[in-house]
């Protein structure tokens, strides 16, 4: 760092910092405009996009659907988080937090709002009883492992890809400090990856759906352009593990849903029926 910072005694919020999303950002909650949420016919009203927490849901119920479960069909309506869609009146009532993705179950009397991913993912699992094992000892590592990705990938998210991928500006100690977390938390993935095939033991489970979306993502490649500078290479139980993940038929479908960037084959803005991923 060539220049340094003193703190104030009391921060004030300036608009202008905060680099590729400073427009969206500010410090505090609730909503901006009021908007109501679109709704569709089914039982289950996601409103995301495909970031990795996004593409955790759509995987979820693509999964369910594929094992049987029609009564996990579902809407996905875009919410364009660059805009600033997710603080509107309408989804600030299904998540007070206004972070995608959040859901809304319909399908009892009264409708359920369900809101931050590892939420979701449980939620889902317990409701159609699937991806989420019974005995207590397997429920208990693939908790283990859920609450794993919900506490460590912030800091390859928020930190290591703030810093790396969208900071206005590029500052060794920051990409430093949480280049080395990200190479820590791969290991320990590697480790738990070297004597099972999924993330829980040997059975797919909502642990391998929480974490695909962001290490797995990483080491093919396809997050923050950051492969080669993590030195991917060097998690062959990982990359394998992800390259497995990724040719599920439901990962494949779901990852498609609410992405509106990069391959237009594989953008699917909203899903409202599973013909639109046909």
């Amino acid at each position: 760092m060539t220049t340094s910072y003193t703190p104030p005694k009391v921060w004030t919020w300036d608009s202008s910092n905060g680099g590729e999303f400073a427009s969206i950002n500010r410090p505090i909650a609730g909503p901006t405009h009021d908007k109501a949420l679109p709704t569709g016919e089914h039982p289950f009203q996601l409103y995301s996009l495909a970031t990795p927490n996004g593409v955790k849901v759509t995987v979820m119920l693509e999964e369910l659907l594929a094992l049987g479960h029609s009564g996990a069909e579902y809407d996905a309506w875009l919410i364009r988080i660059n805009e600033g869609d997710q603080f509107s009146s309408g989804f600030v009532d299904v998540n007070p937090n206004s972070k995608i993705p959040a859901l809304l179950d319909r399908s009892a009397d009264e409708p359920v709002r369900v809101f931050e991913s590892g939420s979701i993912l449980l939620y889902l699992a317990d409701k159609f009883g699937e991806l989420l094992p019974k005995e207590p000892a397997a429920k208990a590592e693939v908790m283990n492992w859920l609450f794993w990705q919900m506490g460590s990938a912030p800091y390859l998210g928020g930190g290591f890809g703030h810093f790396y991928a969208y900071a206005p500006e590029k500052f060794e100690y920051p990409i430093n400090r949480f280049t080395m977390e990200t190479k820590r938390q791969l290991d320990v993935l590697e480790r738990q990856l070297a004597d099972h095939a999924y993330i829980a033991g040997d059975e797919y489970s909502i642990a391998d759906i929480a974490i695909w979306p962001w290490y797995g993502v990483l080491v093919q490649g396809k997050l923050y352009g950051a492969a080669e500078f993590l030195s991917v290479s060097d998690y062959p139980n990982v990359i394998a593990w992800a390259e497995r993940i990724a040719q599920r038929p439901a990962v494949q479908r779901g990852r498609r849903v609410n992405r509106v960037w990069g391959d237009e084959s594989e953008q699917l803005a909203e899903r409202h029926s599973a013909n639109d991923l046909d």
